[in-house]
């Protein structure tokens, strides 16, 4: 049998990578757009730093609550007709938080957006699961999650200069209007895909959801999902005010550290995806855990520093965050079994966001800032709840790792042929 590590993609799921890699780009720029946005908001709005930290969780607990939601029936539709419908919701949400003026009009907004925009990568993880082999995940997940990097990239330098240009609400409007386009292309090209459907069982949605749930690898997935979200959400929502605050980097520098970490991350990605489908995945993701958590230690302990060294922190940092971020989604995805992917991303989507929106939470109840242009106090507490939280997913991981490399045995097993590239996987 042919090793799909190598195989070539064709033309049209070179066009599948490139539509999601740009969906997710919006989708992740309206979520990760409030960070550097964050030291703006609470000085124009009057916010403390747990009134901000509360408006970031919003999305996140909104975003969870909606992929239970919707769990029960992820697997019975068209997966192109769910993400046309979660991202035009989405649209809708981020235009309003364009339109927001106060604190609680904002709220509501990121609710909305959240309620849709959550579910919109466990849709596009499905889809990736139903279109391409295992042995080739590693490098679609390398690509998709390019949308993070070309975020910082060009994203949110932009959306800064133009915040600081016409308020902080312009970013939501660009970023709104460019998935206008998205979405008008997902619609015209983007294939049906109705293969899962053929395994449906006449299952109520309650029913499919609670079977999903109670298999006990599909939990140890979940609980995996959950603590790299903690570690992951926890440092984000007060990185920019930490930067302006603390470090001295001035609003004007903001752009270009962001835009220099993410032309780092669009090289690391690919990379890593690539070295993922070679080698095996659980290695890269415990030696770049043990990475972030040193390199985590190290800034949150930073005083006043030289806008060089900020910059060479963060791009350091963002190996460590991608090279976990990589592996860990390629091995997770391994997890559910055809019938059962869309509930299963789902549900694994809205774990990741209750967990990003409690990180979110706790770090707003950690962090003090006593004025508005005062130093952020006990951040690198964050920083030490990050570590050990980091430490634990390394087992977890290795638990799932474990869990992928049984079903790829019985798969080959099955049709009497050696388990291919196990230790790849």
């Amino acid at each position: 049998m042919e090793n799909n590590t190598t195989a070539p993609f064709t033309s049209y799921q070179k066009f599948v990578i490139l539509i999601l890699a740009v969906t997710q780009f919006t989708v992740i720029l309206d979520f990760m757009v409030m960070s550097p946005l964050g030291d703006m908001l609470m000085k124009s709005l009057n916010l403390k730093p747990s009134a901000f930290g509360f408006a970031v969780s919003a999305y996140a607990f909104s975003a969870g609550i909606s992929g239970l939601i919707t769990a029960g029936f992820a697997d019975k539709f068209d997966r192109k007709k769910l993400l046309l419908f979660f991202y035009v919701g989405f649209i809708a949400g981020t235009f309003f938080c364009g339109l927001a003026h106060s604190y609680y009009v904002l709220l509501a907004a990121r609710i909305i957006t959240g309620l849709f925009g959550g579910v919109i990568g466990s849709i596009s993880l499905a889809i990736i699961t139903d279109l391409f082999s295992l042995q080739q995940r590693g490098r679609v997940m390398g690509f998709i999650q390019m949308g993070f990097g070309a975020s910082q990239v060009l994203g949110i330098p932009i959306g800064l200069y133009i915040a600081n240009a016409w308020g902080w609400e312009a970013p939501f409007l660009m970023v709104a209007s460019l998935a206008c386009i998205v979405a008008i292309v997902i619609s015209l090209k983007l294939k049906p895909i109705i293969q899962h459907l053929a395994l449906q069982h006449n299952e109520s949605v309650f029913m499919h959801l609670k079977q999903t749930v109670i298999k006990p690898d599909y939990r140890v997935g979940f609980l995996a999902t959950a603590f790299l979200s903690i570690g992951g959400f926890m440092m984000m929502p007060f990185g920019s005010a930490f930067a302006i605050n603390n470090l001295h980097v001035t609003t004007s520098q903001l752009p270009v550290l962001f835009m220099i970490s993410g032309i780092s991350s669009l090289i690391i990605m690919p990379l890593v995806g690539r070295l993922s489908d070679k080698t095996d995945k659980f290695k890269i993701f415990a030696a770049a855990t043990v990475w972030l958590m040193i390199i985590c230690l190290l800034y949150t302990n930073l005083s006043v520093t030289p806008l060089w060294l900020v910059i060479v922190f963060n791009i350091l940092m963002m190996m460590g965050i991608l090279s976990r971020m990589i592996p860990s989604s390629a091995l997770t995805s391994a997890v559910p079994d055809m019938q059962d992917r869309g509930a299963f991303m789902s549900i694994n989507s809205s774990l990741q966001q209750i967990a990003g929106g409690i990180a979110a939470a706790i770090a707003g109840a950690i962090v003090v800032q006593p004025t508005k242009f005062s130093p952020l106090i006990h951040y690198n507490w964050v920083g030490y709840v990050v570590v050990g939280v980091c430490a634990l997913s390394i087992w977890l991981i290795y638990r799932v790792n474990r869990i992928v490399k049984r079903k790829t045995a019985m798969v080959a097993a099955a049709k009497n042929e050696p388990a291919l590239n196990t230790e790849g996987i």
